[in-house]
């Protein structure tokens, strides 16, 4: 071990505990498994011994241990790496799962440690383990204290209760928080995308960093606005009489945010909600660890921890959260997982935004700028998490006599882009753990698409890297065309008349989103008006995520509900209803006993007939 990686120094434990001989153990099948020695001096050579051990009895190795040590184990810079590690939940399947994984903390303050009493709770005795930790308690140092999840959405709903997440003032404040959180944290949040996903850092940058940063400036610049009543028109019967819509907070709302683009899924959704005035909790996606941990040990710095919580953890974590009555759900992630929220919302009437994905098409007309769309095409596949992306294209539809020139458009700017060897190309993520890989694996295994790539088709599963790969002319009923890809795979179908492509797209569920190359005003027209999908781009993929002038959302499968910019403020309001009446104007036309002379008056009123409105008033109005 170099001498140059930080020593480990544990959890936070108080002195007399760290100095005691105690071994914290795990159960692992009928075995056990010494995990921290009192003595050992490396959070690494936990790892490694355990992966030695594991080897030992020709069991799996789980590849993000071999991961963090080879991140971690050539550290030549210690001051700007952790200064500690922290053993948390990472998969190797033996009987049960035993969980390993590595929760990063940069500098020397140890005392925003997410959960350090439940975990050593976890650790020593895995029956009273319980994620669910008051954040407000631990800094009146009661840290060891648990909560259940109805403890939790009590302690949440007494602060939405006591009405300061309405104000602007806090919401202002809770914003400014995450903003300056994005700006000080943001070597800290690369380097968590990269250790869950080898996610390249402009790719960090460009599609989570900077977009985050965007969403809380816009929500800081328009909140007043957003916040202000609107003035609408009232009604004659109602006169005189005035009428707005006030945008009301909802009240205590779950996030569960997905694991490919960590970082944005989880705080996007969350600015809106602040902004909209709500309690929250947010569930960080277990797939992403390091980025979950992060989450959970930073974010409580910068906003009010009494409102804002976040609880990690993974299937059963959540499944006792959506046992808990919520004012909203905001789930983004597959359509699987989707049904089982809507089924737990329900139960309490609880409105749900879904954000889920499907298989995006892009339709490719011949008369192009063919260069450009190439170059469009490969960066909204590859260069947005690896095809890993909810909007990334799914597949290709062009005509036979045209795909020749895009197939080789494609290659060339694949090799551009990537280099003759893109698995050792650093621009490219990792398929995010084994479970995917062994996924997109059975897809090109599929019989039916024997002998139907044409580019790429490399795999290390090692590495968890599959090269960028294009497929001709795979058949209909294959897996890879009957689920979404959520990969770097990218089969093209080809059709002797374009039209056919609508076709196609629509005998499948509706699409998170739906792309069309072409400058025909006519396909354009046609394809926006037969083509049903959650979003629509033409001549490019995917950028329409980064506009938050328009809402980003699913329909049908692919989800419900919207959000992003204004957009978001309102997926977490409700729209109310205000009309306000003076005393003057009273018509007792309106009240019993009715009577025919009655019944006309408010008929011509109602009618905005003012000639029959004055022959009633006289009584000269006929029926």
């Amino acid at each position: 071990m170099p001498a140059a990686v930080p020593r480990f120094a544990g959890l936070p434990l108080s002195r007399q505990r760290a100095k005691s001989r105690m071994s914290l153990f795990l159960p692992c099948g009928s075995s056990r498994i010494n995990l921290v020695p009192a003595r050992v001096r490396s959070g690494l050579t936990i790892l490694t011994r355990l992966q030695n051990r594991i080897r030992r009895e020709n069991r799996p190795v789980p590849l993000d241990t071999e991961r963090y040590l080879a991140r971690y184990s050539s550290v030549s810079d210690s001051s700007r790496y952790p200064v500690w590690y922290q053993a948390v939940l990472c998969s190797v399947q033996v009987g049960t799962e035993l969980y390993i994984e590595l929760g990063i903390q940069r500098g020397k303050d140890q005392s925003r440690t997410p959960s350090a009493g439940a975990l050593l709770s976890h650790l020593s005795h895995p029956k009273r383990y319980n994620p669910f930790v008051s954040k407000s308690k631990e800094r009146e140092g009661m840290g060891d204290e648990l909560q259940s999840p109805g403890e939790l959405v009590s302690e949440l709903r007494e602060s939405f209760r006591s009405g300061k997440t309405r104000s602007y003032k806090w919401r202002a404040t809770q914003l400014k928080g995450i903003l300056r959180m994005i700006v000080e944290k943001e070597t800290e949040i690369t380097d968590a995308l990269y250790v869950d996903l080898s996610k390249p850092k402009f790719e960090s940058f460009i599609h989570e960093i900077s977009l985050a940063k965007h969403a809380c400036e816009l929500a800081l610049k328009e909140l007043e606005h957003w916040m202000k009543p609107e003035k609408v028109s009232s009604i004659l019967t109602a006169f005189p009489s005035s009428s707005k819509i006030v945008s009301e907070p909802l009240g205590v709302v779950l996030i569960i945010s997905a694991w490919n683009f960590p970082f944005l899924l989880g705080i996007d959704p969350v600015i809106g909600a602040i902004a909209a005035g709500n309690a929250i909790v947010l569930k960080p996606s277990e797939i992403s660890p390091a980025t979950s941990s992060l989450f959970a040990r930073i974010l409580p710095s910068y906003v009010d921890s009494s409102c804002i919580k976040i609880v990690e953890g993974s299937i059963p974590e959540t499944t006792r959260l959506l046992e808990q009555k919520w004012d909203k759900i905001l789930y983004t992630g597959n359509a699987t997982v989707a049904r089982i929220i809507l089924a737990a919302a329900a139960k309490h009437l609880t409105p749900v935004v879904l954000e889920l994905g499907g298989k995006c098409p892009v339709v490719v007309d011949s008369d192009i700028d063919l260069k450009a769309a190439a170059r469009r095409i490969v960066v909204g596949k590859w260069g947005t998490n690896n095809g890993q992306a909810c909007i990334a294209p799914d597949y290709i539809i062009t005509t036979k006599s045209f795909s020749p020139k895009l197939v080789d458009a494609l290659k060339i700017t694949l090799e551009k882009f990537y280099g003759k060897e893109p698995m050792k190309s650093e621009d490219l993520s990792r398929v995010v753990n084994s479970n995917h890989f062994s996924r997109l694996t059975r897809l090109l295994a599929d019989e039916k698409v024997s002998g139907k790539v044409i580019h790429g088709g490399e795999r290390d599963e090692k590495q968890l890297k599959i090269a960028p790969t294009l497929l001709l002319d795979i058949p209909d009923d294959s897996l890879m065309m009957q689920e979404e890809i959520f990969g770097p795979l990218l089969p093209i179908i080809t059709v002797d008349n374009l039209e056919e492509s609508f076709d196609l797209i629509n005998s499948k569920p509706k699409p998170l989103a739906a792309y069309l190359f072409t400058t025909s005003k006519k396909l354009k027209e046609k394809f926006l008006n037969s083509v049903s999908a959650g979003g629509m781009l033409i001549n490019d993929t995917a950028i329409h995520f980064t506009n938050t002038n328009l809402p980003f959302g699913g329909v049908g499968e692919s989800g419900m509900g919207s959000y992003h910019g204004k957009f978001s403020f309102d997926a977490f309001t409700h729209k109310k209803g205000v009309l306000h009446r003076s005393f003057f104007g009273e018509i007792s036309a309106r009240y019993p006993p009715y009577t025919p002379k009655k019944q006309k008056f408010l008929k011509a009123v109602l009618n905005g007939d003012i000639t029959d409105l004055v022959l009633s008033v006289f009584g000269w109005l006929k029926s």
